[in-house]
């Protein structure tokens, strides 16, 4: 089963790529290597803001979190050239979720995403990852992904 079936069988549709908010590019490829830049969490087109702990709780920003997924996988297609089963393996993720000082659940927010790389790309999917709790995140949005990514 390709990646694209995968995706229809999850009933996800891969929205077009975001365009830098700032001066950097939307990925950077060396040899087989591809660094996706951090996508933050948006909700109907505009950025999901909030802070885990204080006015949002972890399964919300588990949602957004996979919303980030969906979107770094539209990414993550254009650097394949529009080809997503030209990915080898999903191999980093470094999640940081928009939070109070007491709030412990990073890790668990950051699954949100986690579990769809694994969903779509299976084996390939299972990746390094970080989770860091953090005092902001620009247009206070609750959660930042980024990713790194091998493909053919």
């Amino acid at each position: 089963m390709s990646y694209y079936d995968k995706l229809k069988a999850l009933n996800i549709e891969l929205p077009a790529v975001a365009a830098p908010a700032a001066a950097y590019v939307m990925y950077a490829q060396s040899g087989n290597t591809v660094f996706l830049s951090g996508h933050i969490a948006k909700k109907d087109g505009k950025p999901w803001v909030g802070q885990l702990g204080k006015n949002m709780e972890t399964e919300e920003g588990k949602q957004a979190a996979r919303a980030i997924a969906v979107d770094l996988i539209a990414t993550l297609q254009a650097a394949c050239g529009g080809d997503l089963n030209r990915v080898r393996r999903i191999v980093k993720v470094m999640s940081l979720v928009n939070s109070t000082s007491e709030f412990t659940e990073q890790h668990l927010v950051t699954n949100g995403a986690s579990e769809l790389f694994g969903e779509v790309f299976g084996e390939a999917g299972k990746h390094a990852r970080s989770a860091f709790g953090v005092a902001q995140i620009p247009m206070g949005a609750c959660v930042e992904i980024e990713l790194i990514a091998e493909i053919a």
